[in-house]
Protein backbone atom coordinates (compact mmCIF):
# COMPACT_ATOMS: atom_id res chain seq x y z
CA UNK A 1 0.00 0.00 0.00
CA UNK A 2 1.24 3.46 -0.87
CA UNK A 3 0.46 6.44 1.35
CA UNK A 4 1.16 10.05 2.08
CA UNK A 5 -0.10 12.75 4.40
CA UNK A 6 -1.02 16.28 3.37
CA UNK A 7 -2.11 19.33 5.33
CA UNK A 8 -5.61 20.69 4.85
CA UNK A 9 -8.13 22.95 6.60
CA UNK A 10 -9.54 19.74 8.13
CA UNK A 11 -6.20 18.75 9.61
CA UNK A 12 -3.68 16.28 8.31
CA UNK A 13 -5.18 14.00 5.63
CA UNK A 14 -3.96 10.44 5.16
CA UNK A 15 -4.23 9.26 1.56
CA UNK A 16 -3.68 5.61 0.67
CA UNK A 17 -3.58 4.01 -2.72
CA UNK A 18 -2.15 1.38 -4.98
CA UNK A 19 -0.69 1.50 -8.47
CA UNK A 20 -3.39 2.14 -11.05
CA UNK A 21 -4.60 -0.82 -13.07
CA UNK A 22 -5.63 1.47 -15.93
CA UNK A 23 -3.10 4.33 -15.98
CA UNK A 24 0.55 3.24 -15.97
CA UNK A 25 2.45 5.24 -13.36
CA UNK A 26 -0.77 6.49 -11.79
CA UNK A 27 -2.25 5.83 -8.37
CA UNK A 28 -5.75 4.62 -7.58
CA UNK A 29 -6.99 5.95 -4.24
CA UNK A 30 -8.10 3.44 -1.64
CA UNK A 31 -8.85 5.85 1.19
CA UNK A 32 -8.72 9.43 2.41
CA UNK A 33 -9.08 9.87 6.16
CA UNK A 34 -8.75 12.62 8.75
CA UNK A 35 -7.25 12.60 12.26
CA UNK A 36 -9.40 10.87 14.89
CA UNK A 37 -11.69 9.39 12.20
CA UNK A 38 -13.59 6.30 13.19
CA UNK A 39 -12.15 3.19 11.53
CA UNK A 40 -9.40 5.13 9.77
CA UNK A 41 -6.53 3.06 8.40
CA UNK A 42 -3.08 3.42 9.91
CA UNK A 43 0.16 2.90 8.02
CA UNK A 44 1.41 -0.64 8.47
CA UNK A 45 4.92 -2.05 8.30
CA UNK A 46 4.51 -3.05 4.66
CA UNK A 47 3.19 0.38 3.59
CA UNK A 48 5.44 2.70 1.59
CA UNK A 49 5.36 6.49 1.94
CA UNK A 50 5.22 7.81 -1.61
CA UNK A 51 4.18 11.50 -1.75
CA UNK A 52 4.82 11.79 -5.50
CA UNK A 53 2.23 9.09 -6.19
CA UNK A 54 -0.46 11.40 -4.77
CA UNK A 55 0.56 14.63 -6.48
CA UNK A 56 -2.61 14.92 -8.56
CA UNK A 57 -4.86 14.12 -5.60
CA UNK A 58 -3.04 16.72 -3.48
CA UNK A 59 -3.39 19.31 -6.26
CA UNK A 60 -7.13 18.68 -6.66
CA UNK A 61 -7.75 18.72 -2.90
CA UNK A 62 -5.87 22.04 -2.56
CA UNK A 63 -8.01 23.50 -5.37
CA UNK A 64 -11.19 22.23 -3.70
CA UNK A 65 -10.28 23.74 -0.32
CA UNK A 66 -9.37 27.03 -2.07
CA UNK A 67 -12.81 27.11 -3.70
CA UNK A 68 -11.29 26.74 -7.17
CA UNK A 69 -12.87 23.40 -8.11
CA UNK A 70 -16.05 21.55 -7.29
CA UNK A 71 -15.34 18.10 -8.71
CA UNK A 72 -12.60 15.53 -8.47
CA UNK A 73 -11.23 13.56 -11.42
CA UNK A 74 -9.32 10.81 -9.63
CA UNK A 75 -9.21 7.05 -9.91
CA UNK A 76 -10.58 5.10 -6.95
CA UNK A 77 -9.78 1.49 -6.02
CA UNK A 78 -12.33 0.98 -3.28
CA UNK A 79 -13.82 -2.37 -2.43
CA UNK A 80 -17.29 -2.83 -1.03
CA UNK A 81 -20.42 -4.87 -1.33
CA UNK A 82 -22.75 -4.27 -4.25
CA UNK A 83 -25.10 -2.36 -1.91
CA UNK A 84 -22.31 -0.11 -0.62
CA UNK A 85 -21.12 0.59 -4.16
CA UNK A 86 -24.68 1.63 -5.12
CA UNK A 87 -24.83 4.00 -2.15
CA UNK A 88 -21.37 5.40 -2.92
CA UNK A 89 -22.31 5.94 -6.57
CA UNK A 90 -25.40 7.81 -5.38
CA UNK A 91 -23.19 9.96 -3.12
CA UNK A 92 -21.04 10.84 -6.12
CA UNK A 93 -24.17 12.18 -7.84
CA UNK A 94 -25.02 14.68 -5.06
CA UNK A 95 -23.90 18.01 -6.55
CA UNK A 96 -21.48 20.43 -4.93
CA UNK A 97 -23.37 22.86 -2.70
CA UNK A 98 -26.40 20.58 -2.35
CA UNK A 99 -27.49 18.25 0.41
CA UNK A 100 -29.68 15.18 0.52
CA UNK A 101 -31.17 13.07 3.29
CA UNK A 102 -30.57 9.42 4.06
CA UNK A 103 -34.14 8.66 2.96
CA UNK A 104 -33.72 10.52 -0.32
CA UNK A 105 -30.49 8.64 -0.98
CA UNK A 106 -32.24 5.32 -0.23
CA UNK A 107 -35.00 6.24 -2.69
CA UNK A 108 -32.42 7.24 -5.31
CA UNK A 109 -30.95 3.72 -5.29
CA UNK A 110 -34.38 2.08 -5.21
CA UNK A 111 -34.05 0.84 -1.64
CA UNK A 112 -37.16 0.62 0.56
CA UNK A 113 -37.69 3.12 3.37
CA UNK A 114 -36.72 0.37 5.82
CA UNK A 115 -33.21 0.38 4.29
CA UNK A 116 -32.37 3.87 5.56
CA UNK A 117 -30.24 2.41 8.38
CA UNK A 118 -28.33 0.27 5.89
CA UNK A 119 -27.79 3.34 3.71
CA UNK A 120 -26.42 5.16 6.78
CA UNK A 121 -24.09 2.24 7.42
CA UNK A 122 -22.80 2.32 3.85
CA UNK A 123 -22.26 6.07 4.10
CA UNK A 124 -20.40 5.58 7.40
CA UNK A 125 -18.17 3.00 5.71
CA UNK A 126 -17.18 5.43 2.93
CA UNK A 127 -13.38 5.26 2.85
CA UNK A 128 -12.97 8.41 0.75
CA UNK A 129 -14.00 11.35 2.92
CA UNK A 130 -14.25 14.65 1.04
CA UNK A 131 -13.68 12.96 -2.34
CA UNK A 132 -16.89 10.94 -2.11
CA UNK A 133 -19.18 13.58 -0.55
CA UNK A 134 -20.81 11.83 2.39
CA UNK A 135 -20.70 15.20 4.15
CA UNK A 136 -23.61 16.25 1.91
CA UNK A 137 -25.99 13.80 3.59
CA UNK A 138 -28.03 15.31 6.41
CA UNK A 139 -31.02 14.34 8.52
CA UNK A 140 -34.52 14.54 7.05
CA UNK A 141 -35.18 17.52 9.35
CA UNK A 142 -32.11 19.34 8.03
CA UNK A 143 -29.96 18.54 11.05
CA UNK A 144 -26.31 17.65 10.72
CA UNK A 145 -26.01 14.02 11.65
CA UNK A 146 -23.14 11.54 11.83
CA UNK A 147 -19.89 12.04 9.99
CA UNK A 148 -16.89 9.78 10.46
CA UNK A 149 -14.61 12.82 10.45
CA UNK A 150 -16.66 14.65 13.09
CA UNK A 151 -19.49 17.16 12.83
CA UNK A 152 -17.15 20.18 12.95
CA UNK A 153 -15.46 18.97 9.77
CA UNK A 154 -18.84 18.25 8.16
CA UNK A 155 -19.96 21.79 9.03
CA UNK A 156 -16.70 23.17 7.56
CA UNK A 157 -17.16 21.28 4.27
CA UNK A 158 -20.81 22.29 3.89
CA UNK A 159 -19.94 25.93 4.63
CA UNK A 160 -17.11 25.80 2.06
CA UNK A 161 -19.62 24.56 -0.52
CA UNK A 162 -22.23 27.17 0.46
CA UNK A 163 -24.71 24.52 1.63
CA UNK A 164 -25.13 25.92 5.17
Amino acid sequence: MLYTEIDSPLGRLLLTGRPSATAPGGTALVSLSVPEQRNAPAPGPDWRREPAAFGEAARQLAAYFAGETRDFALEFAVEGTEFRRKVWDALDAVPYGATTSYGQLAARIGAPRAAVRAVGGAIGANPLLVLRPCHRVIGADGSLTGYAGGLDRKRHLLALEGAL
